[in-house]
């Protein structure tokens, strides 16, 4: 075989013209090691011109081993689907904890790919296959139109929040250079529906119809402000009742430190929706008698609101026909059970709690959220009435 001819040493690197008349660019790097170009090339033009590359990636100083380049690139056409997985397995919140079981279903159904047969599957399937790199703002825009189009607004809101954290975090690895989940507004896409709470009448109707082993879940919803999660996570031991020295009723006293999740395993016990929803809540008056009535017997670690067979977590769906007729009773079918705590918030706020105390009876972490509870009520009357001007000279 013909020996290689070298052409001639350059300014940088060196060039050897090979046998088949192709070109061979090689150079030292700042690691003191030679290294060759990937390729040989067809001009000697072509083989300088990867040599200068190389060279101005070493004094602007962004010039990396080939071996970590590759790798880096390798990372960068990974597809979403490949670099999800691992974003869920190592996600962590800024008290390093990993996703709650509940969160990750969820994240888990958003990201589902599609199983052919008719399957379309979660609404990120289109991007699954993608490579990181590929997924464009213009892809993102035209993903999230399509979601759009489906009708189904608060889901393509959701999905469009996770893709953006997934994203995000991508940037963060040096595996995008920016996030191109760029949409203002995307993550708060509104379905127009509004949560109207009962008015009191509505809820009296509500508690003299439902199924007086469930009335006093209503209270604790529509007085003490909780979560169906967090109500029916409620043990005995979770109760203090207060009661005077004739033994009425004063108070109830609930201690919220966890909540009934929903699961691909099943309705499992949850740490609260976030570390303010751990709290206490007093309710006074006939609705603390209620309340007291109901847990009457129970003791320790028993449920207030067990399933059929005592033991396990009430599931809404089970739950629901009893309120749904109680809600149908009282004229307001379209009232989910969320709203009594929206009469909670509102309610707490006329008896004059600020915005702060509301955010601590509620369990929220942010101001916004609590006001979000924060309703017009109806008692327009009531305060017009208290503004009324007085005639001049009325005492």
């Amino acid at each position: 075989m013909p020996a290689t001819k070298r052409k001639r040493r350059e300014t940088f690197g060196q060039l050897d013209k090979l046998p088949s008349g192709r070109y061979r660019a090689r150079y030292t790097g700042p690691d003191g090691n030679r290294h060759s170009a990937p390729a040989t090339f067809d001009t000697m033009t072509d083989a300088r011109a990867w040599l200068a590359a190389r060279h101005t990636e070493i004094a602007t100083g962004i010039w990396c081993p080939p071996d970590v380049a590759a790798a880096a690139r390798a990372e960068r056409a990974q597809t979403l689907q490949a670099y999800a997985d691992g974003w869920l397995t190592s996600r962590t919140n800024a008290k390093g904890d990993h996703l709650r079981p509940r969160t990750l279903d969820e994240y888990r159904r958003l990201l589902r790919p599609s199983s052919g047969e008719g399957d379309a599957g979660g609404p990120l399937a289109a991007l699954l296959r993608m490579p990181l790199a590929a997924i464009s703002p213009q892809v993102v825009r035209g993903w999230r139109s399509d979601q759009l189009a489906t009708g189904r607004k608060t889901q393509t809101s959701r999905a469009y929040g996770l893709l953006s954290s997934i994203l995000a975090t991508a940037v963060g690895d040096g595996l995008l250079p920016s996030n191109p989940c760029t949409i203002k507004g995307g993550q708060v896409t509104s379905t127009g529906r509004k949560v109207i709470p009962p008015t009191d009448a509505e809820l009296e109707s509500i508690l003299e119809v439902i199924l007086p082993r469930f009335r006093a879940l209503v209270i604790v919803a529509a007085v003490g402000g909780l979560r169906y999660g967090e109500a029916t996570a409620l043990r005995a031991k979770d109760v203090t009742v207060q009661r005077d020295d004739a033994g009425a009723v004063v108070s109830v006293r609930l201690r919220v430190e966890r909540g009934a999740v929903r699961t691909s395993s099943g309705i499992v016990a949850g740490s609260t929706k976030s570390a303010a929803g751990e709290r206490s809540v007093a309710i006074f008056g006939p609705d603390a008698e209620i309340v007291a009535d109901h847990v009457r017997g129970l003791i320790g670690d028993a449920l207030l609101w067990p399933a059929a067979d005592g033991v396990s977590f009430l599931n809404e769906s089970a739950f629901w026909r009893h309120w749904n007729r109680a809600r149908v009773v009282a004229g307001r079918g379209d009232m989910p059970f969320h709203a009594l705590r929206h009469y909670a918030g509102t309610r707490y706020a006329q008896a004059g709690a600020t915005p702060r105390e509301t955010m601590a009876r509620l369990g929220h972490a942010s101001l916004g959220a609590a006001m979000r509870y924060q309703h017009a009520g109806n008692r327009d009357d009531e305060l017009a009435a208290r503004m009324m001007r007085r005639n001049a000279g009325t005492a």
